[in-house]
């Protein structure tokens, strides 16, 4: 049984992940339309809470945070990743957000340490 809590406490939690990250852009952003004079602050603003509220949850990883936002104007965005990595200890999350005139996209990877 302790080694059930134990892992469970060292995993990395997709759906914990996504709350974290989708409070932080709501936070941020919310109904704002689109302002291109905000989006330094607002993607560091969503990176740097997103850190701040994953490093309170204790757990043993280096995580990675990446957002990208656009406005929604019937432009495409493709984006990928790939990782070299332990995927029984190591884990990524990506978040899509939108309101109707942003998209927000916010990739965060978590590293065992």
């Amino acid at each position: 049984m302790d080694e059930f809590q134990s892992g469970e406490e060292t995993a990395f939690v997709v759906d914990d992940i996504n709350t974290i990250v989708k409070d932080a852009v709501e936070t941020t952003i919310g109904n704002n339309n689109y302002q291109q004079s905000r989006i330094h602050q607002w993607t560091s603003s969503i990176v740097e809470t997103s850190l701040n509220q994953l490093s309170k949850l204790g757990k043993p990883f280096k995580y990675i945070v990446t957002c990208i936002i656009l406005q929604k104007n019937g432009a495409g965005l493709h984006t990928a990743s790939s990782c070299f990595w332990d995927s029984t200890m190591d884990g990524s999350c990506i978040v899509r957000w939108e309101n109707k005139t942003t998209l927000c996209v916010v990739n965060v990877f978590g590293l065992a340490v």
